[in-house]
């Protein structure tokens, strides 16, 4: 063991360093960082340029509900953490869209390059996304929050699983349609 770390405790990192590692990631897409943490703090939400660092899929919240059996916020937080493997997901409570923050190469996926969905959109290249401040993790509060906060710089949902996700949506009946949910 070298002598230098002899003795030392090991680094814990906390969960506000983690919060600021991934402000800083998130911010490093913002046409102006001053602006983005401008709006942050006047509006509750940044646009920041969709491009080489991330994209998103948004996804109507009727078809999050159907696939999670529920519209309940802390169950629909759960089942799309499980399901998305920790990838972060944002909720705009006035449109009723969830984005999900994925790999920029998923635009150029057949799913998203070449077909058109009402239900799901692919947000890429050219394009902005609203994003709260990293600490926006609960409805209560705020009008667009994490429903999956992001858990570390460049930690993003796979492709294949918000494929997955959109056809359980797309063929389970809503919530409010089956017996004994909601």
């Amino acid at each position: 063991m070298n002598d230098a770390r002899a003795g030392r405790e090991p680094h814990l990192t906390t969960g506000a360093e983690r919060d600021l590692a991934v402000e800083h990631w998130l911010l490093s897409a913002a046409q102006d960082v001053r602006v983005a943490r401008a709006q942050w703090q006047e509006s509750g939400v940044a646009l920041l340029r969709c491009s080489t660092l991330f994209g998103a899929v948004r996804v109507a919240g009727e078809v999050v509900h159907s696939a999670a059996g529920t519209s309940d916020p802390v169950g629909v937080s759960a089942f799309l953490a499980r399901v998305l493997e920790g990838g972060p997901v944002v909720f705009d409570r006035a449109s009723q869209f969830y984005a999900v923050l994925v790999g920029p190469s998923v635009g150029r996926l057949r799913e998203w390059a070449t077909l058109r969905h009402d239900d799901a959109e692919y947000v890429g290249q050219g394009r902005c996304l609203a994003v709260p401040p990293v600490t926006a993790k609960s409805p209560d509060g705020f009008r667009v929050y994490w429903s999956v906060p992001m858990s570390s710089p460049g930690e993003l949902a796979p492709a294949d699983a918000v494929s997955r996700l959109l056809a359980t949506g797309r063929h389970r009946p809503a919530p409010q349609e089956r017996p004994g949910l909601e």
